[in-house]
């Protein structure tokens, strides 16, 4: 090699052509150039040789389609190691020298490295790409048909994924490297929906052995076992998600617990209805014994006063009846006023027991709902928002948090009247519950002002779902008497980032919302 610089060299190689009277062409200056500074000749590219190559490979299968596009994008390149790369794949052999990978149209037969003695030779089996494809693919989809019922219907994604590759799995020219990256990417689904699958199954035991050990603490009304056991009959009717079944787990924590006070309560009036049962009793028998007694005297008495000859032995007896008399008309007065008293408190207490039932009642059906929007309230709130960020962080899938604000709702609230400003907010849970996803989730988070929980959705997805909630909003009215009334809300969206908690995602949204409410109201911002 010379130690020209590169402009010299190039100098020196036009002075050659001239003097060699050579045509200046770019095969002509390159051997020249790379002769004078001492570098490999390299040989031309064959380029329209290997377009004719490229051209006369088969293009039967989509495979096939896309190797030779491949090729010919190479060739443009004068990319020697794309081409080589393509024509190996073609083939079925992979550029890294891996066991060959059969391709339809193509016979693989297995040959030993090097030559074997005569007396060790066996005959290899041939393996057509046409068998392995229709009868290895086809089991490998009844494999995945017979599993499918043990993972569920809940995943739509995951759905449509196993449709799609039960469908590449049975084309009659199945793409074998195509087939093969499917089958990887549903490999890493599938180890997803079986996790799921456990993690119901867990759910569901601790569900059951939450009612068996609960049974021997019920109230003696059987009607609280029979809802427990319709609240978990009601739950395992397919389909089946965590959601649904932590959210029953919460609400029979509720139930359980209100219900040991209700039992309590009850213990303690059968106690007291006790008590009262025996002084009635005991009241009962002293009435007899206190009636058998003024009988006894009035016969007596009666005797004294057939036997009496004159007033004068009449009195006394006179006497003694109505002191007997007076006597048993006070006993009869206590009695009546002491069971009158006892009859007092049994009211009393069925009607401590009637509001205990309601409330308990009350407890079951709404301890994490708002009562007036149906939408979960703070506390059902922050359980939900625990779970979505442990699923983002079991299956690093993305998670929005979604804050809105109703516009103006003082304003709303100060003209029509709060009654209104009620039925504009349980409008809004309305009409957001319509648009939202199964897997979405609406709270009430205080005042006018709602969460809405979008999993599986990145921020821009998320804007655009409160910009569609928006839209479908602005052609929903109710009406406030004669009047029309139309509700807008501003809202802020915040993804929920690496190792962040869902309050701060919600703080976040939060400062979004005020940006949105900044910039005029009735707009989305993201965080």
């Amino acid at each position: 090699m010379t130690d020209k610089k590169p402009f010299e060299t190039a100098r020196e190689t036009l002075k050659q052509l001239t003097l060699r009277k050579l045509a200046p062409t770019p095969a002509n200056y390159q051997r020249i150039y790379s002769e004078i500074a001492g570098i490999p000749i390299e040989p031309a590219f064959p380029a329209d040789r290997l377009r004719d190559i490229a051209l006369a490979l088969p293009t039967k299968t989509p495979g096939q389609q896309k190797q030779r596009g491949l090729l010919e994008s190479a060739i443009s390149q004068l990319n020697w190691d794309g081409v080589k790369n393509s024509l190996m794949a073609y083939g079925g052999f992979s550029p890294a020298a891996s066991p060959p990978i059969s391709a339809p149209g193509i016979e693989l037969v297995d040959m030993p490295a090097k030559p074997a003695p005569a007396e060790n030779i066996v005959a290899m089996p041939v393996i057509t790409a046409p068998a392995l494809t229709i009868e290895f693919f086809g089991q490998i989809a009844r494999m995945i048909e017979h599993t499918l019922p043990a993972l569920g219907q809940d995943d739509e994604r995951f759905l449509e994924q196993t449709h799609i590759l039960l469908k590449a799995l049975r084309l009659p020219n199945a793409d074998a490297f195509a087939v093969k990256q499917m089958l990887a990417n549903y490999g890493h689904r599938l180890s997803f929906a079986a996790e799921d699958q456990a993690e119901i199954k867990n759910m569901l035991l601790r569900l059951l052995h939450l009612i068996i050990e609960n049974i021997s603490h019920l109230s003696l009304d059987d009607t609280w076992l029979k809802g427990q056991v319709d609240a978990l009959l009601a739950v395992c009717v397919p389909p089946l998600t965590l959601r649904r079944l932590d959210d029953v787990e919460q609400r029979l924590k509720d139930v359980i617990f209100k219900q040991t006070e209700v039992k309590q309560r009850a213990v303690q009036a059968q106690e007291e209805m006790r008590l009262m049962l025996g002084t009635f009793v005991e009241r009962l028998a002293a009435m007899s014994e206190s009636t058998s007694v003024f009988h006894g005297q009035m016969e007596e008495n009666a005797k004294l006063i057939e036997q009496a000859k004159s007033i004068t032995e009449i009195a006394p007896v006179l006497k003694n009846v109505m002191g007997a008399t007076r006597a048993i008309a006070h006993d009869s007065q206590s009695a009546r006023d002491e069971l009158q008293g006892m009859r007092k408190k049994v009211e009393e207490t069925e009607a401590e027991l009637a509001k205990l039932h309601r409330e308990l009642d009350r407890v079951s059906a709404q301890a994490r709902h708002d009562s007036l929007t149906g939408a979960l309230n703070r506390q059902g709130l922050d359980e939900a928002i625990n779970r979505e960020v442990s699923n983002v962080k079991r299956k690093d899938t993305p998670l929005c948090v979604a804050l809105l604000d109703i516009d103006n709702f003082k304003k709303l609230n100060d003209t029509l009247g709060h009654a209104t400003g009620d039925v504009a907010l349980a409008h809004l849970a309305a009409v957001a519950r319509e648009v939202m996803r199964p897997q979405d989730t609406l709270a009430r988070y205080g005042g006018e002002e709602f969460v809405i929980l979008l999993p599986d959705t990145p921020l821009e997805k998320g804007i655009e779902a409160m910009t569609r909630l928006q839209r479908e909003l602005s052609k929903r009215f109710f009406l406030a008497g004669t009047e029309k009334v139309l509700i807008t809300f501003s809202a802020g969206v915040a993804q929920l980032s690496t190792n962040e908690s869902g309050q701060e995602a919600i703080r976040r949204a939060d400062q979004a919302m005020y940006l949105a409410k900044r910039a005029g109201k009735n707009r989305v911002c993201g965080a």
